[in-house]
């Protein structure tokens, strides 16, 4: 459900959606997601000095907490 979430939110903000990639490594308490897209979309999904990044850590951090889970999400260049 958070890998779909992050796909999501990934997917409406960038130029090229096909080139969204989510991978979700699991831990014994935390799951880590990572997200790769392409690298001229990188600007888009970062923001304005992380704004938009943070603001999907923040809707994550709250998918998570809802599902009594630990989510981390990085994003790969």
């Amino acid at each position: 459900m958070l890998k779909e979430l992050v796909e999501y939110i990934a997917k409406s903000l960038v130029d090229k959606p096909e080139d969204v990639q989510v991978t979700e490594v699991e831990g014994e308490q935390t799951s880590v997601l990572e997200l790769k897209v392409a690298k001229e979309d990188l600007g888009k999904v970062i923001g304005k000095q992380g704004r938009t990044a943070r603001a999907m850590r923040t809707i994550l951090s709250a998918a998570s907490t809802k599902a009594r889970k630990r989510s981390v999400l990085e994003i790969l260049e």
